[in-house]
């Protein structure tokens, strides 16, 4: 993962954010998108996204192949949800790597899980999503949804190898998509894209983020 730059990087914490105030909007309320409950909490963060990232989510759907649609999974994340995330499975990683030394415990953490300091979905400029036809089916992109590195044996990288054909094409549909939005792909999570957060910002060299932690209101 040399040419992968991480969460964890030091250069995304030392990205400068110029917050811009965009509220944040529930998605479900978009009837252009199609949001899932499988991570639905009770307040209903999960379909929340800033209101300009809904808007290029939108532009990202219209620029698929006829007859399919994109499926929104998660968005905003409260900072003690991705807190718990975290601890969690940094617990996991230092279970099973004991002699790892904290630095190396966080780097291997970040490549499911963001330290909350920089986490995307705290920023509610972050969406998890796949792919799904116009009835709702879910397409073949390689892995789950949330797959761990562990578990998919690094099939969750968005460039993984050890995927069957059909799901490589779903993923350039994807990209492609995505790209034409303006988002940008966290590449150890195929389904992970972000728009306007610290991670955006550095892989683009805009001058700043134009989202720092968001607060429902």
């Amino acid at each position: 993962m040399t040419d992968i730059i991480l969460l964890s990087d030091r250069r995304v914490a030392a990205t400068r954010v110029v917050e811009n105030g965009e509220p944040l909007v529930d998605a479900r309320q978009t009837a252009a998108l199609r949001v899932d409950t499988r991570k639905a909490d009770a307040d209903g963060s999960y379909a929340h996204l800033r209101s300009d990232v809904l808007r290029r989510l939108v532009l990202a759907q219209g620029a698929l192949p006829g007859g399919l649609r994109l499926l929104m999974v998660e968005g905003f994340r409260p900072p003690d949800l991705q807190r718990r995330y975290f601890d969690a499975y940094t617990a996991t990683l230092r279970a099973a790597h004991p002699d790892a030394p904290p630095d190396r415990i966080r780097e291997l953490a970040s490549a499911y899980i963001s330290p909350p300091e920089v986490a995307p979905h705290v920023s509610g400029g972050a969406v998890d999503l796949t792919l799904c036809t116009g009835d709702g089916e879910e397409l073949p992109l390689g892995t789950e949804v949330n797959a761990t590195p562990e578990g998919s044996e690094g099939g969750c990288r968005t460039a993984a190898v050890n995927i069957g054909a059909e799901a490589r094409v779903n993923r350039e549909l994807m990209r492609r998509a995505m790209t034409a939005g303006g988002f940008v792909n966290y590449p150890t999570e195929w389904w992970h894209w972000s728009y306007g957060d610290r991670y955006w910002a550095l892989v683009t060299g805009a001058p700043a983020a134009t989202y720092g932690p968001a607060t429902r209101t």
